[in-house]
Order: structure tokens, then C-alpha cells, then sequence
């Protein structure tokens, strides 16, 4: 699990990385296919970090058995116009929440990565769920590196 945390632990310095290396005008350009821009990519991983996975990880870890419920990114980015926001504060405040999601992650105990939770039907562990974080992050580095190009160390 401590490996797990690292990495995605590591996911804010990787975002900063990118919103960094773009420049003004290419924060806002979508990749193939809709791809979230930059902005977006920054907002939607702030948003889904406090009203998704932190709240998610609360639920599980207080209630028994809680229906989680699911976080139509493509709708919230929408609705929120993500690519009217300011994508270095979007980056600050999904570093902050991320690191509070660290925090909570590693003072749980075995027992506590074991608690259940339901979401999409499917029955998940608070330990499925943080692979569920760690695969997410991978998808958006994937989409970001597609829009910026990255030196490898910040792909770590």
C-alpha cells in the first residue's frame, strides 16, 4: 500500500509539471477526441479529489457498506466552465486535497483498507478504491502527456 500512496502521492507535482510546461494559450486546447484541455484536466482532478474521492474515502471508512455515489466529470466541467478557471489554482487545491486523501490514507489500518463500500453495483474495499485512484491518475497522465510534452522524471 505504502507504494501505492507514493505514487499517487505524486500526482500533484506531475499536473503542476504540466500546467507549468504549457504555455497561456495551450492551457486551453482539448486533445483527439475531446480530451480534456489543461485547465480542465486541473479543475476536473480538483473536483473530483474533494467531492469524489475524499468524500468517498470519508463514506467507507465511517458508514457500513455505503452506496457511493459516481461523478460525472465530462457534466461537471461543463457546468462549471472548467476552461474559464484558473488552472494554477486548480493545481494548488488538488495538491492540498490530495495530500489531505494521503494523509487519511496512511493512518488506516489493515482492517480499515478492508472495509466495503458499492459503487457502479460492484461491490469494492477502501483498498480497491485507492487502485481505482491510482488507475484514474494514470489515464490523466496518459491524456496530459498527450497535450504536454513532459521530461520523464515527471511522469514519476
Amino acid at each position: 500500500m505504502d507504494d501505492l500512496l507514493d505514487r499517487i502521492g505524486e500526482m500533484p507535482r506531475f499536473l503542476d509539471a504540466a500546467v507549468e510546461a504549457a504555455g497561456t494559450e495551450e492551457l486551453s486546447v482539448r486533445g483527439a477526441g475531446e480530451t480534456f484541455s489543461i485547465r480542465e484536466q486541473a479543475c476536473h482532478l480538483r473536483d473530483l479529489e474533494r467531492e469524489g474521492f475524499l468524500v468517498r474515502v470519508r463514506r467507507i471508512l465511517d458508514e457500513d457498506v455505503p452506496d457511493l455515489e459516481g461523478f460525472d466529470g465530462a457534466a461537471i466541467a461543463a457546468e462549471r466552465d472548467y476552461n474559464a478557471q484558473d488552472a494554477r489554482a486548480a493545481a494548488r487545491d488538488f495538491a492540498s486535497a490530495r495530500a489531505e486523501l494521503i494523509a487519511i490514507l496512511r493512518r488506516a489500518t489493515p482492517a480499515q483498507l478492508a472495509r466495503e463500500a458499492t459503487i457502479f453495483g460492484k461491490r469494492i474495499t477502501l483498498a480497491d478504491l485507492v487502485a481505482m485512484i491510482d488507475e484514474h491518475d494514470r489515464g490523466h497522465r496518459e491524456e496530459i502527456g498527450t497535450l504536454v510534452p513532459m521530461e520523464a522524471s515527471a511522469w514519476r
